[in-house]
């Protein structure tokens, strides 16, 4: 379920080889287990007569990747296969004595050239200039398990089209035959619903207005509004703390990443704002140094989800950079310098945005969110316009909006049974009674 909902949400998809961290405990074990085969070769091909047994036993499972690589309509190639890589005949050979490594060795590097994608061509190359036999044993396995990939990725490229058709009813149905076996009842998604109805029943009716054509009243709670709103909270989710609702746990790393973007994307409209309204008249209208301001903020603040970084740290330097960049400019168009005094209030405005409690932060951070309520709501995204103080990082938040659709719409398809059936309790759990009804009507 979890690798058919990876390459239908995730176009560009592939597998890739396991890579083992330099000096980790894994990958020290693993380069002593592959020395002490290699050496082991080495040693038997090294006596007096040559002991053949590791070797064939490699052939033989260099002839059953060769096969595997093959489409059912190549029948001459496993016929030659089969005929070269004869594992009877090789060992007769190697009993008398007769064995001649180089030559098979030859017509398998020639089989990989046939069987490989373009873009080996160039291992294949290099194999055919290694003589040594270990070592040309060594990197034609290296390139085989490389062929493998390829060959699943191509895989995976042709079967995506015709898993969307099916990937809806799917998942659902693996999902399903999940929560039989572990007895679930969806607790976390219902805790993440109940709350989304609650806020939404919370909030100003005012703000709500713009953003959902199904509630003329707080008592008449449109589940859809319900819902959308719940996944806008998954962009604001404690993920250290928290567990993620059952119904979106495969996207979760997916919807930690747009929170991450979206948090530095934050702070970067916050402090291009903070700026625009000291110096507004003298930079409005250069849109590149804008841009140039951006992406000083974007690389200063790389990395500011990690563990190890000093958030406040990070905005002394940009509150810095910023203000002799700010200088710069003014000076080439003409206009005087910042007072001291006003670069000062500039620095401190600017570092304070990394609270998120700071005014400027919270009005952008709240504009982001109406801007993606917005687009969930909409027929016709192009039509959603872009709220002040974000046109600076209009780009970058379009294409996380996108991103953010593209798994909210294919979430709902697929568990849309499941939160109508949780939204229509937990919507009745939250309807306020009317002025006036009865118990019995409510």
């Amino acid at each position: 379920m979890a690798l058919a909902h990876e390459i239908v949400v995730n176009e560009s998809f592939i597998i890739k080889q396991r890579d083992l961290p330099e000096k980790s405990f894994e990958k020290t074990i693993e380069d002593i287990m592959k020395k002490a085969f290699w050496d082991c070769l080495q040693a038997q091909l090294m006596e007096d007569p040559p002991v053949y047994h590791h070797a064939i036993k490699l052939l033989a499972e260099i002839k059953e990747t060769l096969l595997s690589l093959l489409l059912p309509g190549h029948t001459r190639l496993r016929n030659q296969i089969n005929e070269v890589l004869d594992l009877e005949l090789i060992k007769q050979e190697a009993e008398n004595g007769a064995l001649n490594i180089p030559k098979l060795a030859d017509f398998i590097i020639g089989m990989m050239g046939t069987l490989c994608a373009p873009i080996r061509d160039d291992d294949i190359k290099l194999l055919r200039n290694i003589s040594d036999v270990v070592p040309l044993f060594r990197e034609i396995f290296a390139v085989l398990d490389l062929m493998k990939l390829d060959l699943v990725n191509f895989a995976i490229s042709s079967i995506r089209p015709h898993l969307m058709k099916q990937s809806v009813d799917f998942e659902r149905m693996c999902f399903q035959k999940f929560l039989d076996k572990q007895h679930g009842s969806l607790e976390l998604s219902t805790e993440w619903l109940q709350e989304a109805a609650s806020e939404v029943l919370g909030s100003d009716m005012s703000v709500l207005d713009g953003a959902t054509a199904c509630a003329t009243d707080v008592s008449a709670l449109c589940p859809t509004l319900v819902l959308n709103h719940a996944y806008i909270k998954l962009l604001k989710w404690d993920h250290a703390r928290r567990l993620f609702p059952e119904t979106v746990l495969m996207d979760q790393s997916r919807f930690e990443e747009m929170q991450q973007e979206l948090n530095q994307l934050t702070i970067a409209a916050a402090v291009l704002l903070v700026i625009y309204n000291m110096t507004g008249a003298a930079i409005s209208g250069l849109s590149g140094f804008l841009d140039k301001l951006k992406g000083i903020i974007k690389v200063l603040l790389t990395g500011m989800h990690s563990h190890s970084f000093h958030l406040a740290e990070a905005m002394t330097s940009v509150s810095e950079q910023i203000c002799v960049e700010v200088n710069n400019c003014l000076s080439q168009h003409g206009f005087p310098r910042l007072p001291p005094e006003e670069e000062m209030v500039l620095k401190g405005q600017i570092q304070a945005t990394f609270s998120q409690d700071n005014s400027v932060r919270k009005l952008i951070d709240l504009r982001i969110q109406t801007f993606m309520k917005m687009h969930l709501m909409s027929s016709n995204p192009k039509s959603v316009a872009v709220p002040g103080g974000l046109g600076p990082i209009r780009r970058e938040l379009e294409e996380i909006t996108v991103k953010f659709l593209h798994l909210v719409n294919y979430n709902k398809l697929v568990f849309s049974l499941y939160y109508d059936t949780i939204l229509a309790k937990v919507l009745r759990r939250n309807e306020p009674k009317l002025p006036g009804a009865s118990e019995k009507e409510q």
